[in-house]
């Protein structure tokens, strides 16, 4: 654009001196050696330019003359270039793809049409090659040559890092991540691997400090760095909370600060609040955080703040817990846990039901046999509220990469992740659960056995009606058909019952009492008196 105003500047200015010449006419004459030569002004002006123009065309042409031979080498190394950088393309193209021949062909044709120091790309078509052809000792070679290059550094420090993590070399892996660091700390895959890093190591300040730098090169997402920074804050404040109460309680409300709904940094600030003597600080965290999402570790924590409370503190306490979120399922469970706890077997059921209504699984009927056992004590009822737990769906917990912690960590162990570990019902079955839902909860409580009365004598479980059994004609005379026999108790199963003399119902027969006679009446013989059993005509 410049060049095309140029000219027309030079066009316009000599058309405009042509034009002043014409208008004032003149004669132009030089003598030279006895020539005398006259001409007009305008042939002269004419004559001038014609003469320049020659002159710069023929100096052009002396210059191509001059510098052909060059252009002439400058041309071939031109499409020499080009036809490397192609193989170059194509090569990569073929390591992405996995072409391991066409790659290795490829690298070849561009080895031989450009040179490694022009073109650095050439290590790394030359080490993706050696990764796809299994050669890894010659990829690492590349790769450390390409570290030493400070154009490819970055490129070679994280070929030798996933090497490195291949190889299960964690520690050298930590290493190029901390050198790509140092040299680059804009580079994500380097700060989150030395993030991780430090934390494996518990180097908590050094992990923080990290994130910060990270942020304030905007590396990171301000949403994810200040939810990573409240991960890093709780487990510093996890570690500190024995030896340095004070201070794992500023870390964990730090925490919570960023991360309103952490529950563990909850439970460790109000354990810190709890080392204080301070339970009304601590009771204002956790129901903070149980009004945002109930968590059945914030219950634990609230209910048992105070060491010294009675059975029926704590229950006053798990009912707080559920006005502040009625209708949920972890309210009705602690609330029903406390009520066990405290004796009240009415209510613990009436609240475990409800839980198992809303949420038909694996706690709400593990709770039910638990009261069953301590109210009732039939085994019988217990045995089913145990069938239907193993039906339920499984509880939440702490899962992440697979792998099921009863408590939070900071890191997955598995893979070293930062902040992996989520709140959910962990996949543990093949086929998942056969009963769901409220419907499965209703046809629990509803095929509930009724309770049993319970022999004091041996144990066995009493009908709660008579079982009418025929009389064999071998035993007895010739009766009327509509003569039966009255059994009091029904006979036990085989080895599950010991008489008090040691023998098996299977050596001795069990005598049966009258009916409306306590055991301990004068008027009832010794049951472990030898005599035939008793037999009552009802007709």
């Amino acid at each position: 654009m410049i060049r095309l105003l140029i000219f027309l500047v030079v066009v316009l200015a000599l058309g405009w001196g042509f034009s002043w010449l014409a208008d004032r006419p003149g004669l132009i004459s030089i003598t030279w050696q006895d020539h005398l030569i006259e001409t007009s002004i305008m042939v002269a002006a004419t004559m001038v330019v014609a003469l320049v123009a020659a002159a710069m065309i023929l100096w052009w042409i002396v210059g191509v003359i001059w510098t052909s031979p060059y252009s002439v080498r400058r041309y071939f190394r031109a499409r020499k270039r080009d036809r490397g950088y192609q193989a170059l393309s194509t090569g990569l193209i073929a390591a992405g793809a996995g072409n391991a021949l066409l790659a290795r062909k490829m690298s070849v044709r561009t080895r031989g049409l450009l040179r490694a120091d022009q073109e650095p790309l050439i290590h790394l078509l030359e080490a993706q090659t050696a990764l796809i052809e299994g050669k890894h000792d010659e990829a690492r070679q590349k790769f450390e040559q390409m570290a030493e290059d400070p154009e490819t550094r970055e490129l070679g420090l994280r070929g030798l890092y996933m090497e490195a993590r291949r190889l299960g070399a964690n520690e050298a892996a930590r290493q190029y991540a901390e050198k790509a660091v140092e040299h680059a700390p804009y580079l994500p895959w380097a700060a989150q691997a030395t993030l991780e890093s430090r934390s494996q190591a518990g180097r908590w300040e050094d992990a923080i400090r990290l994130l910060d730098q990270q942020r304030a090169a905007s590396v990171i997402d301000k949403n994810q760095a200040d939810r990573w920074k409240a991960v890093l804050l709780t487990a510093k404040a996890d570690d500190r909370l024995e030896g340095d109460p004070k201070g794992a309680r500023d870390d964990a409300m730090a925490a919570l600060k960023l991360a309103k709904d952490l529950v563990p940094a909850a439970v460790i600030a109000a354990k810190a609040w709890l080392r204080e003597d301070n339970v009304r600080k601590a009771a204002t965290v956790l129901e903070g955080v149980w009004k945002l999402g109930p968590h059945p570790d914030i219950a634990r924590a609230y209910v048992r703040a105070r060491s010294g409370d009675s059975t029926t503190d704590r229950l006053k306490r798990a009912e707080k817990l559920e006005a502040l979120r009625p209708n949920n399922v972890e309210s009705l469970l602690a609330v029903a846990q406390a009520a066990l706890d405290a004796h009240e077997f009415r209510k613990a059921r009436a609240k475990a039901e409800a839980a198992a209504r809303m949420d038909s699984r694996e706690a709400a009927y593990l709770l039910l046999a638990d009261i069953e056992e301590a109210e009732t004590g039939d085994q019988g009822r217990v045995r089913h509220w145990m069938a239907q737990a193993l039906r339920a769906p499984r509880d939440p917990a702490w899962v992440t990469d697979g792998f099921v912690s009863e408590k939070w960590l900071p890191l997955s162990p598995v893979t070293g992740r930062l902040d992996a570990f989520e709140w959910k019902a962990p996949f543990g079955q093949l086929e998942g659960p056969i009963e769901e839902g409220s419907l499965a909860a209703e046809e629990a409580i509803a095929s509930l056995p009724p309770v049993s009365a319970i022999r004091p004598e041996t144990g066995v479980e009493q009908p709660s009606k008579p079982i009418i059994v025929p009389v064999s004609p071998s035993s007895e005379p010739a009766k009327s058909p509509q003569t039966e026999i009255a059994v009091a108790a029904k006979t036990p199963a085989p080895g599950n019952v010991t008489s008090k003399a040691g023998k098996s119902p299977e050596s001795e027969e069990e005598p049966v009492p009258f009916f409306g006679r306590p055991p301990d009446d004068p008027g009832v013989k010794d049951p472990d008196a030898a005599q035939p059993p008793t037999r009552l005509r009802l007709f």
